[in-house]
């Protein structure tokens, strides 16, 4: 039996819709893998009376098939289900590199990013790698049509998780269709500052480019208590606050040393409205790695 671990990841990160990614230090999913004639699936952990074991509709399911690697597999989900942390990403990031270790397969990790992300396809609809390359790559990374270009970096960050639950499906249905040419300015400009703040391990960059005007207003729409939780992050010293992904999860950057103070400030924010929550006091991380 072999055991991978994929981290969480958020992707976008305001500025970067379907581009930007990036793991996170915690939490995480852990697969184990061991061969056999035929594919079977046992999920663990939180959420999973909502994860289907079928291999036709588990993401798993078209890694297997991608790799030939039929196998026995075990999903312990440490990532909630619909929470805008990549859980579906995560565990077909695992499943690519524990099944191609497993069967010897030799494929780089890069080569893995696009067979996980036609597993996380199953569950999203669409085979985009902002989250599978960071679970399996690690730091932050830029994904694209040409490729995957990333930087290892370590920027604290937290993540907020509030019981709501948006479908992805929902979140990309509200994304307008259409930008202004001075939105398409801004846009790119943020992008090009949080690039640069990753690069230079700059917290007050990153949360600089994390603001959009485009996508994030519209999916923070489907949160109820966003902007009063963005509003006190940023209080308690956040240098910038999005939507993580699909949401509901919510992502502030800050700098070292608070990250306790960011993550009450949101949990508190969300409280004040009835809403039950969870924090995660991250950084920037590793990719999947085998146990």
């Amino acid at each position: 039996m072999l055991t991978v671990r994929a981290p969480a990841t958020s992707a976008n990160l305001g500025s970067g819709f379907d581009v930007f990614g990036v793991a996170l230090s915690r939490p995480a999913d852990i697969i184990r893998v061991s061969k056999a004639d035929e594919t079977t699936i046992e999920v663990t952990g939180t959420g999973s009376q909502y994860i289907p074991e079928d291999p036709e509709k588990n993401t798993v399911g078209a890694v297997v098939e991608a790799l030939d690697a039929p196998a026995h597999i075990e999903i312990d989900k440490g990532i909630r289900p619909a929470s805008g942390l990549g859980s579906s990403a995560a565990s077909a990031a695992a499943a690519a590199v524990a099944l191609d270790e497993l069967y010897d397969r030799g494929h780089t990790r890069e080569e893995l990013v696009p067979i996980a992300a036609e597993g996380e396809a199953v569950v999203s609809g669409d085979a985009h790698a902002d989250n599978v390359a960071p679970s399996i790559l690690g730091g932050f990374t830029v994904a694209t049509d040409e490729g995957i270009t990333g930087v290892d970096t370590a920027i604290p960050l937290v993540a907020c998780l509030p019981e709501i639950v948006v479908s992805t499906r929902d979140a990309r249905r509200v994304v307008p269709e259409e930008v202004t040419m001075e939105e398409q300015v801004e846009t790119v400009g943020k992008a090009a500052t949080l690039t640069v703040g990753m690069c230079r391990g700059d917290p007050e960059l990153v949360g600089q480019g994390m603001d959009d005007s485009v996508v994030t207003p519209a999916r923070a729409a489907l949160i109820d208590g966003y902007e009063a939780v963005r509003r006190e992050a940023f209080a308690a010293g956040a240098t910038g606050v999005t939507v993580s992904g699909a949401g509901p999860a919510v992502l502030a950057a800050c700098r070292a040393g608070e990250r306790r103070a960011v993550g009450s400030a949101m949990l508190d924010a969300f409280a004040e409205r009835d809403i039950e929550a969870r924090v995660y006091r991250a950084r920037v991380g590793r990719g999947a790695t085998i146990h």
